[in-house]
């Protein structure tokens, strides 16, 4: 089983929020429909995936996520930057295809 670690930002690139799951599709719905309408995502309308990678286990991703988080603004910008150059919805687009059973 594959395990996700994702930045979203919201619509204007202003706010970043990363996470891991081993559901990445389920993970997306979640925040795109706020289905915890307290958390972060929701009160800052993050729901635009900028970036994902695959991991082979959970302690991966989380030690993944956990570089990740504690990196500079600017340094999580060049990351997303080097894979989605004009940051666009990666789940507004067919490259998200093989995220659904794990083998992208």
């Amino acid at each position: 089983m594959d395990y996700f670690v994702y930045i979203l930002s919201n619509k204007t690139d202003v706010t970043l929020y990363t996470g891991m799951t081993n559901d990445l599709e389920r993970r997306i719905w979640e925040h795109r429909n706020h289905a915890d309408p307290n958390s972060f995502t929701a009160r800052y309308h993050v729901t635009k995936l900028v970036y994902f990678e695959a991991t082979p286990s959970v302690d991966a991703a989380i030690t993944r996520e956990k570089q990740i988080k504690s990196w500079s603004r600017k340094k999580k910008n060049r990351l997303i930057e080097m894979h989605n150059p004009q940051w666009k919805d990666l789940w507004s687009t067919d490259s998200h295809a093989g995220v659904r059973t794990g083998s992208e």
